[in-house]
């Protein structure tokens, strides 16, 4: 029997985008958690800070029971629905426009509207045999220790991740590592520079074969499922649904005064990978790519960002899954891939996982999310909970 939750998606929402959560996420989580014990669900936070809430047929469950292997009951699916509680900095104070149809402020649509639709879902659906988790995660825009904790300890059989969509259905996003390459090479006194290894002066060479690197050394084509295929002639590494993946120096450091030759170099680079390429693969294989461009007497290093989590990898969910099968007919909305990395990677790899929720991340006038100009509307709101309601019934 369907609980009825004593939840506003429209007021929650609007307390979310009024609730700072740039630089500190405590205020919004314990909205999030008050919100959750006033409608009946009993909901903790775990030792990485995310906070988890259960559903099955028989009411809310302790989430202690969440880290079991398999679906959480014989013959029902467990299905999880994910986003996150924090924002970008700086915070921008909620307003309404067009007569309060449009929510403006930080976190509108990155991620408080996915998150007002999901609790509404997870407080409103039916969970028929199977077991509904919501798990809301507390670092998303840092560095998702949260979601990596998740991944490593919660079973289910599938995973909704909310992020602005546009109320597409999005099954595959592209990877991030963040790396730098160094050149170290031998200093000098200017006046003499050839008693010296100029390492600024090889970073040229350098530069330019990192725009060569994905027509030569990137992993090839690979469809939806992660296998590889010959991409008949449109080159290496292109995904037949997420395209070519990226690498795109963003900053260069050397030298240390004007009139020394300089003995080491950095060139930083974003890389947006495609499936199958993985982050020790990826650093692997650009090391050797680089080193026939540096002179035998110099040396080159290639480095990916510490992080306290795993990198966020590429992901493609097979279009005809049927979990994203039920909210592309519960949503009306396009199947297609997501713009932006997202912890749905971290998910991926231990079920299908769809990301899903209102608003966009830009419009025609340029940035939204994460911009001054954020927003969502709140009909795409009410649509969303609607969608992934509908959903979670069909399923489980």
């Amino acid at each position: 029997m369907t609980p009825e939750p004593a939840f506003d998606r429209l007021e929650f929402h609007e307390q979310a985008v009024r609730t700072p959560s740039d630089e500190s996420v405590e205020a919004m989580r314990a909205l999030l958690v008050e919100t959750l014990e006033t409608a009946g669900a009993a909901p903790v936070v775990d030792e990485a800070g995310n906070t988890l809430a259960t559903r099955t047929a028989d009411g809310h469950d302790d989430p202690a029971v969440l880290h079991e292997e398999g679906p959480a009951l014989p013959g029902g699916q467990h299905l999880v629905l994910n986003t996150h509680i924090d924002t970008v900095p700086p915070h921008v104070p909620f307003a309404e426009r067009e007569d309060g149809a449009v929510v403006e402020g930080r976190g509108a649509c990155d991620a408080k509207g996915p998150l007002a639709a999901l609790v509404d879902a997870f407080l409103g659906a039916d969970v028929g045999e199977g077991r509904l988790t919501l798990a809301v995660t507390p670092d998303e825009e840092v560095d998702q220790t949260g979601a990596a904790h998740l991944a490593g300890t919660l079973d289910a059989d599938g995973f909704i991740v909310g992020e602005p969509t546009d109320l597409d259905v999005c099954t595959a996003a592209r990877g991030q590592f963040e790396g730098s390459v160094t050149v170290q090479g031998t200093s000098a006194h200017a006046a003499t520079p050839g008693e010296g290894d100029n390492a600024v002066r090889a970073l040229a060479p350098v530069l330019q074969a990192l725009e060569t690197y994905d027509e030569s050394e990137a992993p090839r084509a690979s469809n939806a499922s992660g296998e590889r295929h010959d991409p008949r002639g449109r080159g290496p590494g292109t995904h037949e649904s997420l395209g070519r993946p990226t690498l795109t120096p963003t900053l260069v450091e050397g030298g240390e005064v004007a009139n020394q030759v300089p003995a080491e170099a950095t060139v930083t680079f974003d890389r947006r990978s495609v499936p199958p390429e993985s982050a020790p693969e990826f650093r692997a294989a650009l090391a050797d790519h680089l080193s026939e461009w540096v002179p035998s007497s110099m040396g080159l290093r290639v480095d990916l960002e510490d992080r306290d989590a795993p990198y966020l990898e590429a992901f493609a969910t097979d279009a005809d899954e049927p979990l994203v099968r039920a909210l592309a007919d519960a949503s009306g909305g396009e199947v297609r891939p997501f713009g932006a990395a997202t912890e749905a990677s971290f998910f991926a790899a231990r079920a299908p996982t769809v990301v899903f929720g209102p608003g966009v991340l830009a419009d025609e006038q340029g940035a939204v999310a994460h911009s001054d100009r954020e927003y969502v509307r709140r009909a795409d709101v009410e649509a969303a909970a609607a969608a992934v309601r509908d959903a979670v019934s069909a399923l489980v």
